[in-house]
């Protein structure tokens, strides 16, 4: 399970094991769900047990990184796309964890891109206290507002590497000015900021949004993209726009909302307010402390 990814916003994509159980609206229609039944749905579920991928996948991610350092490029990963990474099921087990940490860190070429929709289990599985390394981003899936509130604090706990969003499906307009109790894009980069609930904090680095697609998609309407973007350009921070997905707008009504049409994925705009918007973490980034 490791190949070149279609996925707009990396190179590659890695999976260690695969399986993973829904926890939260975003989940509903899950792609890697799907794929997981088309032979035969044993790996999804709280009752299901994970599965590790075989020994030459796990080769892959070193092919990629003296492809990389002999290009002089470095490759974006992104791991785990049919699974969760920091998936707390009793069947993953902690060899396989420090396999994937060792993993990382043979691959210095690589820039790794852990997604989870649980980073409250980040700290605890991670073999990294203040420095984690250079070539790991860390990132959470942010649906709406109760999410970010929910997650990016967690997020944010975490020093050195470079943090991302991912807001993929988009089912709600996000403040990220406001997530529970600070600012999560503008607050200073460098050293962080002291908050009296939570010690220190530092901001994202990265916004990733996009809509949902598939028989049951549901749409994301314009302002909820053009919010996350405007929030963005306001504090410099990166943000990349993804895709529509199934759902593109039509007209504005006369109520005061936009008519949004089905029109599939594959006939949707990547553009929005008719610019592309796919922006990357600078280099300078990945290797600056807390940046």
């Amino acid at each position: 399970m490791a190949f070149n990814s279609p996925i707009e916003w990396c190179d590659h994509t890695f999976n260690p094991w695969i399986g993973c159980t829904k926890i939260s609206p975003a989940c509903d229609h899950c792609y890697a769900e799907a794929y997981d039944k088309r032979f035969g749905g044993s790996r999804w579920g709280p009752k299901a047990a994970r599965i590790r991928t075989s020994a030459d996948n796990w080769k892959k991610p070193l092919s990629w990184n003296r492809k990389a350092e002999k290009e002089g490029v470095r490759y974006r990963v992104f791991c785990a796309s049919l699974a969760d990474v920091f998936d707390n099921h009793n069947s993953i087990e902690q060899g396989w964890r420090d396999d994937l940490w060792e993993l990382i860190d043979a691959t210095p070429n690589l820039d790794w891109l852990l997604l989870t929709k649980r980073p409250q289990n980040i700290r605890g599985m991670v073999p990294w206290e203040w420095f984690f390394p250079t070539n790991v981003w860390i990132g959470t899936t942010v649906e709406d507002q109760k999410t970010a509130d929910q997650r990016i604090k967690y997020l944010t706990q975490i020093p050195q590497a470079v943090r991302f969003i991912s807001s993929e499906p988009l089912l709600g307009p996000v403040d990220l000015s406001n997530v529970e109790w600070f600012d999560g894009l503008r607050f200073n980069a460098l050293e962080g900021q002291l908050h009296d609930k939570k010690g220190f904090v530092f901001k994202l680095n990265w916004v990733i949004a996009g809509g949902e697609s598939g028989p049951n998609s549901r749409a994301s309407f314009p302002d909820w993209f053009t919010s996350l973007r405007d929030q963005c350009a306001f504090a410099s921070v990166p943000f990349f726009f993804k895709q529509w997905g199934d759902w593109v707008p039509g007209e504005f009504t006369d109520r005061g909302g936009w008519a949004m049409n089905r029109v599939g994925k594959r006939k949707a705009s990547p553009l929005l307010d008719g610019a592309l918007h796919q922006a990357f973490p600078t280099v300078a980034t990945q290797w600056e402390a807390g940046s």
